[in-house]
């Protein structure tokens, strides 16, 4: 951007009139809109309202060009007033249920069409009409969107080039084998894409110092060092490390089915590992690219989780002058260097130096070994019930507060709340033998309140009848039963109430893949006209059978591994479970894209597996895998073509980037989960001193002991009954939603049924209240207050601040790891000491004592 002097502003004021070239003009005619002295006089409070900007309290900064504000004016000053209302029309009808369009603005324009102000101010009604038209028409109706999202693209920007791979691939090495060996522990330490961007900068801009060397092929030439580092570059190289540099979801079940602590089977090799690994991770790459026409095209797919990545991309690489924002004059790029500067130091207190306010389980420092006071306010074994949880952003930032839309994290603490406390009340009067165990667990108990033995019970790795017996059978904590049930009633509640509320959606997109499948030359975007698809049309795109191709290959691997080695799974059990679960794989993303949540939907495959292979847990574990990445490897996948989609991504080199970094990242994670295994000691115990306590992996064991080895039929029959119902409750409930949210919606369009069920579905972990109470306050001052009463300063800082606070913490976290944990240099005094000298930290404490013989179902009484 460059600055305009006040002169020119001046000349222009002079003019009688001056001609604005619409983009439909070519050849440098004059075609255009005349627009008179009295448009320009109104021309910078236009553009102002364009920028998203509040002028109370901001400094003038109108003398800044800025090409989006310029385009968008252009496409203001040529557009009619009934041009402008008919597109209000069309937005308020596809936009009024939109939880993510801002009410605000919605209540606005519904004034503008019933001619509000028209009387009184009829030029200030054609412009407030004009511009509303222009943002849904040219931009996008949301403000977090504008603030990442160009509505123009430059299509002769380098993206595929030589540099970009290289630098992709390095980085993926590097984020893939990081977030795989911290992944277990708690609270996880990933190395997020915001970060590598930031190390991927400088090394993009050292690339600009080479020599230019490169050869033709085809006639197209390819460079080491074509030019400046673009931003599409980094966008490329950013995409590939999002998607690779996660972990591959398998590890955890790697680490189940191998140690001993857990399932210790000891044909689990490489060979396997590679297998299951390839199969997984692309069996999601290739159903995420047959889904585009549901959750990555439409306009109200806006995926947040997304967005603070391409934020940060344009702080990076876009220019910038300085200009003041409610008296913040910093620019993006020193800012989100400020945080995590701050945020890495600040680090050390919470992590290394004064642990206990990390984990600020400051009630039950009053009286620490009092059960009671540590049931309700425990950080570790109880509910979590503390205003004052703790003073780490790695904490605070476990919901994502400052990324996900504030109604999203109140649906689901709602949701959490109020079932903590059915929670208490089962629990005082002792439900199903619940009292005899910690509230909230997701371990698997026997009789004694002891770990459930599993080699008791397990005969080459199906269930000894005679030994079960003759034991005792699983039981689990009044948490992990609550969410058990809600678990189990999202299922038919998201399906359902998904397919009432998004019936339009779906079926659109229904009849694109018709159409599709009737015309494969056909483009999937041509049932899309808003300004990211229209611009997107002009790259060739990727077939669907690009995508089918991967799905089926992977599928293959998969099938390889489990005939070659012992694993007793039956192919057809795969089929079944992966043909039940694509079912709910649209309904979860579309959930996923409008709210930021990931609803984790995997159960559905350990009960499906349970029921059709009884008694068999490796079969239960090897289902469930494919069960899992329906619905969390496929849209891990989305989000990156979501990411390229706003970027402008050609969509070919998207799917070549992305395929080679899950390749690596194929090798690499499993290198990560072995070098966990032989250099942590005691790795997935509850009381691992460094928090690798493997919180997956025993949620993964415990649920297969239940519903795979004991089997569904027996907990459901003789120890749970109210389980099988939750199903049928979720069914029922997604009608009266749908019709209170249909004749009620000014009071419930921010009420989500899924998401307050899903808050539910949060117990029966080693997570609590102390995890999403600090993010709930987070998320109110910043994804609520901040954001209607400060929006200028909330699109230009709120997501580097959490990009940076995060980078900080990685950084922080993986340097404290290797130089001081790592090497067991410790620091002893009270503060590192208190939060863990009472039961609350042990986690074993139970309401009552376990009487003599046990308790729950005797031997003979069961089957």
């Amino acid at each position: 951007m460059v600055r305009k002097s006040a002169s020119r502003y001046s000349e222009e004021l002079e003019e009688k009139t001056t001609v604005v070239k619409s983009p439909e003009s070519s050849n440098g005619s004059e075609k255009g809109v005349h627009v008179t002295e009295k448009s320009l006089d109104n021309k910078l409070r236009i553009i102002d309202r364009i920028k998203d900007k509040n002028t109370h309290g901001e400094e003038d900064t109108s003398n800044i060009v800025d090409p989006v504000a310029e385009f968008m004016y252009e496409k203001v000053a040529s557009m009619t007033l009934e041009q402008g209302l008919e597109i209000l029309v069309e937005g308020v009808d596809y936009h009024d249920d939109d939880v993510n369009f801002p009410a605000v603005t919605l209540a606005k324009i519904k004034g503008l069409i019933a001619g509000e102000g028209r009387d009184e101010d009829p030029d200030s009604y054609e412009i407030e009409v004009k511009v509303e038209a222009a943002m849904i028409k040219y931009h996008s109706p949301y403000p977090e969107v504008r603030a990442v999202c160009d509505p123009f693209d430059d299509p002769t920007i380098p993206v595929e080039t030589i540099r970009a791979y290289v630098l992709g691939v390095i980085w993926v090495l590097i984020g893939s084998f990081v977030n795989t060996f911290f992944n277990q522990r708690q609270p996880t330490l990933r190395v997020q894409s915001t970060v590598i961007q930031l190390l991927l900068y400088p090394c993009g801009k050292l690339a600009e110092h080479l020599p230019d060397w490169g050869f033709n092929f085809r006639g197209t030439r390819y460079s080491i060092n074509p030019g400046p580092w673009t931003h599409k570059e980094q966008m490329l190289a950013t995409v590939m490390v999002n998607i690779a540099a996660t972990t591959s979801n398998w590890m955890g079940y790697v680490l189940t089915m191998k140690l001993d602590i857990f399932f210790g089977m000891k044909y689990i090799d490489f060979g396997f590992i590679f297998l299951m690994n390839f199969s997984t991770l692309f069996f999601g790459f290739g159903l995420a690219g047959m889904l585009r026409k549901w959750v990555i095209y439409p306009v109200k797919a806006v995926w947040p989780t997304i967005l603070p990545t391409l934020a940060l991309n344009r702080a990076l690489l876009v220019p910038e002058q300085k200009t003041s924002v409610y008296g913040w004059s910093i620019t993006k790029y020193k800012f989100f260097f400020v945080c995590l500067i701050a945020s890495f130091f600040y680090f050390f207190f919470p992590t290394y130096i004064f642990k206990a306010i990390s984990t600020f389980n400051w009630m039950t420092w009053i009286a620490p070994q009092n059960k009671n006071l540590a049931i309700i306010t425990g950080s570790f074994l109880g509910l979590g019930f503390n205003p004052i949880s703790t003073f780490d952003w790695a904490v605070i930032n476990y919901s994502s507060p400052l990324v996900v839309p504030f109604f999203s994290l109140m649906n689901r603490y709602i949701g959490m709340l109020a079932s903590a406390f059915l929670i208490i009340g089962m629990y005082w009067t002792n439900y199903k033998w619940t009292a005899y165990l910690p509230i909230n667990s997701n371990d698997v108990f026997d009789s004694n309140g002891e770990e459930y033995n599993i080699s008791r019970v397990l005969n080459n790795n199906l269930i000894d009848v005679e030994g079960y017996l003759n034991y005792s059978p699983p039981y689990i904590s009044i948490g992990n039963l609550i969410s058990t049930g809600a678990g189990f009633a999202i299922y038919t509640l998201c399906f359902t109430y998904i397919v009432l509320t998004e019936r339009r959606l779906i079926w659109q997109a229904a009849k694109g893949l018709w159409l599709s499948i009737r015309h494969p030359k056909r483009s999937n975007l041509t049932s899309f006209d808003d300004p990211i698809s229209m611009l997107m049309k002009k790259y060739p795109e990727v077939p669907d059978w690009w995508y089918a191709v991967v799905f089926v290959i992977s599928l293959a691997f998969g099938i390889v591994a489990v005939t070659v080695y012992p694993t007793q799974t039956p192919v057809w059990g795969i089929a079944v479970t992966i043909l039940l679960s694509i079912a709910m794989v649209v309904p979860s993303a579309l959930i996923y894209a409008v709210t930021g949540y990931q609803l984790m939907m995997s159960n559905l495959a350990v009960i499906i597996t349970g029921y059709i292979l009884p008694g068999n847990a490796m079969a239960n574990m090897i289902c469930r895998v494919y069960g899992y990445n329906i619905d969390e490897q496929a849209e891990d996948f989305i989000t990156d073509l979501k990411m390229g989609h706003y970027a402008k991504l050609p969509p070919r080199a998207l799917f070549r980037a992305q395929m080679l970094a899950t390749l690596i990242q194929t090798f690499v994670t499993i290198g990560a989960n072995e070098f966990l295994i032989s250099s942590v000691t005691n790795v997935c115990a509850v009381t691992q001193p460094d928090r690798f306590v493997c919180t997956f992996p025993r949620s993964l064991y415990a649920d297969t002991i239940m519903f795979g080895l004991v089997g569904p039929e027996r907990m459901f029959n003789a120890l749970y009954p109210a389980l099988k119902y939750c199903f049928l409750i979720g069914f029922v409930a997604a009608f009266p939603c749908w019709l209170a949210r249909m004749y009620f919606p000014r009071y419930l369009k921010y009420a989500h049924p899924v998401l307050f069920l899903n808050g539910v579905s949060r117990w029966g972990s080693t997570y609590n209240l102390s995890y999403y109470t600090p993010g709930l306050f987070a998320g109110w001052a910043f994804m609520w207050h901040i954001k209607r009463h400060y929006l200028g300063w909330w699109v230009r800082y709120n997501y580097l601040l959490t990009a940076g606070l995060s980078a900080g913490a990685a950084f922080g976290g993986i340097f404290i790891f290797l130089t001081l944990q790592y090497t067991k240099t410790n620091l002893k005094w009270w503060g590192n000491t208190v939060f863990s000298a009472g039961v609350d930290f042990k986690r074993a404490a139970s309401l009552y004592d376990i009487p003599e013989g046990g308790f729950g179902v005797k031997i003979g009484e069961f089957q």
